[in-house]
């Protein structure tokens, strides 16, 4: 393992994708120094599918994709600051290739935080529903007119150094992660770089956000709330 992967770890959060695990970690064990499948109360073997193919295993019971993000980040709280952590989605949607891009500019010393943009080059087919595309800019649009900083996705995959993590007090534990995050770094002033992402289908099984009329209202309604929350008194500096 090089020097710079040295310094690399993946967290996965992860619920019910024993399908989609294993292209996914075939191609990121061993491109960085852990990486970790946070097993988010699921009721199929995807716990024994990450270790079985190199994984460490995280486990969360409590639901929420913030709760497994956090709880990926509390197995990294002993390593250095400069450390970067790199989120993936375990259903494959996110091209593992992209692993260099995001970290790099991080570890060069040029930016804090590096989003893979998925509306920055056309997606494949399918892979974001209208309803995701409708939501994600409306959530894009009112960040930069709240807080001046233009994102063009919530993407989930996503890389920042611990250090610039930690600055940021992550609390949400639910479907607002994303936007927390973003929110809180245009805040705190981090250097944010976008890199171009296709997209990709989920490579099995179904989303529990998009794949359901339930889990699309929810997500948005998360997001939205969490923007809200980013308004009230006491949350301007962290």
């Amino acid at each position: 393992m090089g020097e710079i992967a040295s310094r690399v770890h993946v967290v996965i959060p992860a619920r019910n994708e024993e399908e989609a695990l294993p292209d996914v970690l075939a191609a990121l064990v061993g491109a960085a120094a852990s990486v970790m499948v946070v097993d988010n109360g699921s009721v199929d073997a995807t716990a024994e599918v990450a270790r079985a193919h190199g994984a460490i295993v995280v486990p969360e019971p409590r639901a929420g994709y913030g709760a497994a993000c956090l709880a990926g980040l509390a197995a990294l709280r002993d390593r250095p600051s400069d450390h970067v952590v790199v989120f993936f989605d375990a259903d494959g949607s996110d091209d593992p290739g992209l692993l260099e891009q995001l970290v790099d500019p991080i570890l060069r010393g040029e930016a804090d935080f590096v989003l893979a943009s998925r509306t920055v080059v056309p997606a494949e087919p399918g892979a974001l529903a209208p309803a995701q595309r409708v939501g994600n800019r409306f959530a894009c649009w009112l960040v930069s007119r709240l807080w001046g900083v233009k994102y063009t996705d919530l993407a989930p995959c996503r890389a920042l150094s611990l250090g610039a993590l930690a600055s940021l007090r992550m609390a949400d534990r639910d479907f607002g992660w994303t936007v927390e995050m973003q929110i809180r770094a245009a805040r705190r002033g981090l250097r944010v770089a976008e890199i171009a992402s296709r997209y990709r289908r989920r490579r099995a099984g179904r989303s529990k956000i998009s794949g359901t009329v339930w889990g699309s209202i929810r997500a948005g309604t998360t997001i939205v709330r969490v923007i809200g929350r980013e308004l009230l008194p006491g949350r301007t500096s962290l």
